[in-house]
């Protein structure tokens, strides 16, 4: 189920968007490079997905996946276990006057898109999309 971090279901504003991708590439960058002193965390290659920030703009919630899936739950343990180190790194490479509090959760995007494919390729689905398709070209 998807959880709306936002306030009162207005969405993100632009700047929540600006800051949450700047945080995501710089953090992509800080983990591709290797930074954290942690062979835990640098023997998984992780895909930063999203980055969605707080209203206030002081949590930073990153949605990130090992390559592959594999892994994932020490992936995000190992990320976990070094958040301090992160957020240091992450605001040293940024010009925010505050360094956002970090958090990780598994991006389960590519798993919700799995299963909408298999959910399409099921023949009664399939059968009822293309009996929908026919009731509008009757129209």
């Amino acid at each position: 189920m998807a959880q709306n971090r936002y306030s009162h279901g207005s969405g993100p504003s632009q700047r929540q968007l600006r800051v949450g991708e700047l945080i995501r590439r710089t953090l992509s960058d800080v983990l591709a490079r290797a930074d954290v002193h942690d062979p835990d965390l640098n023997r998984h290659s992780i895909t930063v997905g999203e980055v969605r920030m707080s209203t206030d703009l002081k949590v930073a919630t990153a949605f990130v996946l090992p390559l592959g899936g594999q892994g994932a739950e020490d992936a995000l343990a190992a990320l976990r276990r070094n958040t301090p180190e992160l957020r240091h790194l992450v605001a040293k490479a940024m010009t925010l006057k505050y360094a956002p509090q970090l958090k990780f959760h598994l991006d389960e995007t590519f798993d919700r898109m799995d299963d909408t494919r298999r959910l399409f390729a099921d023949e009664r689905v399939r059968r009822d999309v293309e009996a929908a398709d026919e009731d509008t070209d009757e129209d």
